[in-house]
């Protein structure tokens, strides 16, 4: 490695939903002047605001926030184009002197910021909407069969209801030819133009759980109900891909009338728990992640003054 010419720095503050990454992120940028740089696959969607638990104006009013409001709900919006304009802020920050503080709870958008995108990541439009519409004329189960001869890997992961992922495994195999299972496993991550310090924020999981359970009835009390059918009334397709989201889709379908209210709260409850799981073992898997607690504030604020190299100023805006 070059010394003479080091990596940028960059601080990621990441972890399962509820756990409190946003008001940590916000105190870490405000010492160390930084802007927040969003990593959530929601949180790029405007007027999806509630449900996605954006942050307050309070705390925007605080620190800037980029890679926020960014694209409409009926658009499709993926790694890649969140790479695309994720890098491009990231990098000017860092030329104004200005610490990156990447916050989110999406794993891949994190994982494809600092190291790059596999294969995988690809996607074609023109491909995508003929297996959608395969699967609105056949049905999931019929790409799931099909998915079990050119990727089994995936199948056996993959529940057969779940579309929105046999199409995405389907669209791999069509345009590399491989199993997305193979393109995954092959790609080594080899781009990283960052030198990166990644917490990951943990807590007890009943303490998580009970926080996420609260959550959902503030989202609630806040007016979730009425954003979602404000969403539909200005004509976002409820089959869009920001619609199908956790918490949007539950409350479409009691809007429509196939769940009522209390079987839309207990699945928004139970899907956010079992999210927050998933996201939990995706960063477990990150041996760089430095795990912390989302209360730990010296900690914290003593781990990033050492990456930074300014251990020697930790009693500094230490308040």
């Amino acid at each position: 490695m070059n010394t003479d010419h080091p990596k940028p720095k960059v601080v990621v503050i990441c972890g399962p939903t509820g756990i409190g990454k946003t008001t940590m992120a916000v105190r870490v940028a405000e010492a160390f002047t930084g802007e927040i740089v969003g990593a959530d696959s929601m949180q790029v969607y405007r007027y999806m605001d509630i449900g996605t638990a954006k942050p307050t104006i309070n705390e925007t009013a605080r620190i800037p926030h980029h890679m926020i409001d960014v694209a409409d709900p009926n658009d499709f919006f993926d790694a890649a184009g969140y790479v695309r304009m994720a890098r491009p802020c990231v990098r000017k920050l860092i030329q104004n002197n200005v610490l990156p503080v990447v916050v989110g709870g999406t794993g891949l958008y994190i994982k494809a910021l600092l190291h790059g995108l596999s294969e995988a990541a690809m996607t074609d439009p023109a491909v995508k909407n003929r297996l959608k519409n395969e699967a609105e004329t056949c049905g999931s189960h019929f790409l799931h069969e099909r998915l079990t001869h050119c990727d089994p890997i995936a199948a056996r992961r993959i529940h057969p209801n779940d579309s929105f992922r046999i199409i995405r495994a389907l669209e791999v195999y069509e345009m590399t030819g491989r199993p997305m299972s193979s393109v995954q496993a092959a790609h080594q991550f080899g781009d990283n133009p960052f030198d990166a310090l990644k917490i990951g924020l943990f807590m007890d999981r009943t303490a998580l759980y009970a926080r996420i359970d609260q959550r959902v009835e503030a989202m609630i009390a806040a007016g979730l109900i009425d954003e979602v059918q404000g969403l539909l009334d200005s004509g976002c397709n409820p089959k869009a891909k920001a619609m199908q989201s956790i918490g949007y889709r539950h409350f479409t379908a009691y809007l429509a009338g196939h769940i009522n209210k209390n079987e839309a709260i207990r699945t928004l409850k139970r899907d956010t728990r079992r999210y927050a799981k998933r996201q939990l073992t995706w960063f477990k898997a990150d041996r760089e992640m430095v795990w912390m607690a989302p209360d730990d504030w010296d900690a914290i604020y003593g781990r990033v003054c050492s990456f930074l190299g300014c251990i020697n100023d930790v009693a500094a805006n230490h308040s």
